[in-house]
């Protein structure tokens, strides 16, 4: 398994709800925890700080949080099996967003502060979750893979929302109309 990039159209379908947590739902669980770590090993400014099954090419609604997404070394993440937003509330407050599905862009994307879910672990137990700034931005960034929608269709034709990443971890402003507006690659239109 890997982790698959745009133009993939993998990317851009509706998951499927997980009927019963098995042996092979674990197993797409664990390929997931593995791979975030593999990317993270080679981007050393970053952290892979979610997944979601789709990203691996499994049209399956699962997803992954990492446990401490201010510590590099804490390597958990928590699976969440078919998470429903409840309600997203609160102030709408633009942020910083990357992919590991789409390389090399970041955006400034606008979305609630506030977000309460309900999934199941993989033990089967149901929890509800109410999350607040970061974890919200995440939860909500890892729901919309399951439905097919990436962070960068939130922010189309805002022209100062992308930015990439220099060799110093710096994010920088790219030109919009070069590097982004007929990029077909990146919108999956190849």
């Amino acid at each position: 398994m890997k982790i698959i990039t745009t133009p993939d159209p993998r990317l851009r379908e509706k998951s499927e709800k997980v009927h019963k947590i098995d042996d092979e739902i674990l197993g797409v669980i664990a390929d997931m925890r593995k791979l975030s770590l593999d990317w993270e090993k080679e981007h050393p400014y970053e952290l892979s700080a979610a997944m979601a099954a789709p990203q691996i090419g499994v049209n399956k609604r699962i997803i992954i949080v990492r446990d401490d997404m201010n510590d590099k070394k804490n390597a958990s993440f928590t699976a969440l099996i078919n998470p429903e937003i409840i309600k997203a509330e609160g102030k709408v407050k633009k942020d910083y967003e990357g992919c590991l599905s789409v390389p090399t862009v970041y955006g400034m994307v606008p979305r609630a502060t506030k977000v309460r879910i309900k999934a199941k672990l993989e033990d089967g137990t149901e929890v509800r979750i109410k999350a607040t700034d970061e974890l919200a931005r995440t939860l909500l960034h890892e729901i919309d893979h399951l439905d097919g929608i990436l962070f960068i269709d939130h922010i189309k034709g805002v022209k100062d929302a992308f930015f990439e990443m220099n060799d110093k971890g710096d994010l920088e402003p790219i030109d919009y109309d070069k590097k982004v507006a007929n990029n077909k690659k990146l919108w999956g239109e190849e």
